[in-house]
């Protein structure tokens, strides 16, 4: 049995329909049909195109989740795209606010699209945050200015990367980097280009095909031992960090001569 044959059987069942019928939309043989419920048997892309369509689930979902243990209406389906983003509500039916913890972020890369996996998160509410999905994520690293280790960062899920703002800051999660939290310089066809609010680092491009998810900072949660008043000091150590950086870039052309 597969993940598929499961969920086509289970959805056929729950709308109390025969597998004759529903072959005829799909325009095979009822045994072909009785085959993929079986799991004996695999439909091309073009019948997955079919079922999905007649049941109005995405192929993802249908290939990926066992939907027999979560409630279809715990799935948010996002149109153009091809996730699904599972959310958490309380028992008002309150929209709650998952964390990904500091040392599982990496497992965030497989788990994004897993309901048991987001609905295992540690989860808060926090009633000005209305209006949308929202994650808190970990900050890491030192190209995160105000944010640092042991900080949250709060986003809210961008649906599509035209609603992207130019010198708005968003949490990145992509394949090869993982969690990042960088500032939106420019969008192209092809990519978008991102640069941390620490000057020391480059802007650089990450292609719109990497990219798995994107949120919009929102808030964010910070550690217990946060001095505001520390962040003035960020444009002297950027200063510096600029300085390093160019007597890097001297002894890399002198040591080529």
């Amino acid at each position: 049995m597969s993940v598929l044959s499961d969920n086509i059987r289970f959805l056929r069942g729950r709308q109390n329909i025969s597998q004759q019928k529903i072959s005829e939309f799909l325009m095979i043989t009822r045994v072909r049909y009785a085959k993929y419920e079986d799991g004996t048997s695999e439909p091309p892309i073009e019948i997955l195109l079919r079922i999905s369509k007649y049941f109005n689930l995405s192929i993802d979902l249908l290939l990926t989740i066992d939907i027999r243990k979560y409630p279809l209406e715990d799935i948010l389906k996002l149109p153009d795209n091809r996730i699904v983003l599972p959310i958490v509500v309380d028992q008002l039916g309150n929209n709650s606010i998952e964390i990904v913890p500091q040392k599982a972020s990496m497992g965030y890369l497989s788990g994004y699209s897993d309901p048991e996996y987001i609905e295992n998160l540690q989860r808060i509410t926090l009633p000005f945050l209305t209006g949308g999905k929202y994650r808190a994520f970990p900050a890491q690293g030192d190209s995160m200015p105000p944010f640092k280790d042991g900080s949250y960062i709060i986003g809210k899920y961008v649906e599509h990367i035209d609603d992207l703002k130019t010198n708005k800051s968003y949490i990145f999660v992509t394949l090869n980097d993982g969690i990042s939290y960088k500032r939106l310089v420019t969008t192209n066809e092809k990519s978008i280009t991102v640069a941390a609010d620490n000057s020391f680092y480059k802007p650089y491009d990450i292609p719109s095909r990497e990219i798995i998810e994107i949120w919009q900072y929102a808030s964010g949660i910070f550690p217990e031992d946060f001095e505001p008043d520390n962040f003035e000091n960020y444009n002297l150590k950027d200063m510096f960090l600029e300085i390093r950086r160019d007597i890097q870039e001297l002894d890399q052309k002198f040591s080529k001569k």
